[in-house]
């Protein structure tokens, strides 16, 4: 497409990644819908470098709902989605060390949390990770109903439902430009120009800059890098059946990962918008972590990468149209729980987008609108003036 082009349709969705994918497969039977990607490829940022795990009981009030909202999609995904599953289940356990132990009675305090999580005593604890150093945990949480999330697969899957309903996606087209003219959005890209009344901001860690070339206020979305390393067992140990290991205060994780084990120190370090790179003082860190834990010394760090998890103030997502904006819909702020809510986010916010009544999963799982809206009072109050 020539870039003088002025292409309509009936939405505009910012972003191709998990966000973008899973709401424009299920806009895309109802309306004309074009993806733009500033990437080459959909899915290069924080979609590809998550550690994709599905848990019930990770993150906040409403990133759980959402989460056993998106349970019965993912562990049964609808017929053709994908080939392969998109789910394997893998129990998640929280570590408690003698400091902490008097944090498990406020860990366990929300009602889902503590009927979905069960105490382990030091022994069976060591018994489950023979890696942990002895007396390291005086006891520990599993959480049983766990999986690894097959990243690509619920990721192309969204695609191809996209792309089988005649919805476009456009790589390298970084918005350059947008502009409400005439009851339409005008969004301008090195591949053309594309005009729709409503634009989809599914930007990630670049949702507040987007709005902001729209002249739309920003909501104080905060982009914050979170470091992965991989490293090998001890040589006596097999890896592939231990749980999601997790800090009970969420200082580091570690898990299986083809083989080797994937160690984070879960740092949130706040960042612009960018290409994230790993800090070597983050390495460092994590690399620490697992030796304290395990006793045992990491003579090589395998691979290092690193990603943006982007959270509004009060770490809920932001899903709806905005509030002084005609036809500007928000659907960013997914945090690290971008990929396990993503089935249920995105047809809640096709919903929203197409002025429907929410899914009946939103009434059963206590999901409302006002929870997800841009002008929700919990974000508002914490927005600077």
């Amino acid at each position: 497409m020539g870039t003088s082009a002025n292409t309509a349709f009936d939405v505009v969705v910012i972003g191709a990644g998990m966000a973008g994918a899973s709401v424009a497969a299920h806009l895309a039977p109802h309306a004309r819908v074009v993806m733009l990607e500033q990437e080459e490829a959909p899915g290069y940022h924080a979609t590809g470098r998550s550690a994709a795990l599905f848990s019930e009981v990770y993150g906040g009030e409403i990133v759980r709902r959402l989460s056993r909202a998106s349970r019965d999609f993912l562990f049964d995904p609808p017929t053709g989605f994908s080939e392969t599953p998109l789910v394997t289940p893998r129990d998640t356990v929280f570590l408690v060390t003698a400091e902490q132990d008097h944090l498990v009675d406020a860990f366990l305090a929300p009602a889902d949390l503590a009927v979905s999580t069960e105490i382990l005593d030091a022994t069976a604890t060591a018994r489950l990770l023979p890696i942990l150093k002895p007396r390291y945990a005086v006891r520990s949480l599993i959480h049983r109903g766990s999986a690894d999330i097959d990243v690509d697969a619920v990721h192309r899957g969204f695609l191809r439902r996209f792309a089988r309903a005649a919805g476009r996606v456009v790589g390298r087209a970084a918005v350059t430009r947008i502009e409400w003219v005439g009851g339409s959005w005008i969004v301008t890209t090195p591949q053309g120009r594309f005009a729709a009344p409503i634009v989809v901001n599914a930007a990630g860690a670049w949702a507040d800059e987007i709005a902001a070339q729209a002249g739309v206020s920003r909501l104080g979305l905060q982009p914050m890098r979170r470091t992965a390393i991989l490293v090998d067992a001890p040589r006596s140990l097999d890896p592939r059946p231990w749980p999601m290991t997790i800090d009970l205060e969420e200082r580091f994780y570690f898990k299986p990962d083809a083989g080797l084990v994937l160690v984070s120190p879960a740092d949130e370090t706040p960042m612009p918008p960018c290409d994230a790179q790993p800090d070597e003082y983050d390495v460092a860190v994590a690399v620490d972590y697992f030796e304290q834990a395990s006793g045992s010394a990491v003579a090589q760090v395998k691979r290092r990468w690193a990603g943006l998890r982007t959270f509004a103030a009060d770490r809920s997502p932001v899903v709806g149209f905005d509030a002084q904006a005609a036809g500007f819909f928000w659907l960013a702020g997914q945090g690290g729980y971008g990929i396990q809510t993503a089935p249920a986010l995105g047809e809640l916010a096709a919903a929203l987008v197409l002025q429907q009544a929410l899914p009946d999963f939103a009434a059963v799982f206590g999901i409302t609108r006002q929870a997800l809206a841009p002008d929700r009072a919990s974000l508002v109050a914490e927005i600077p003036t």
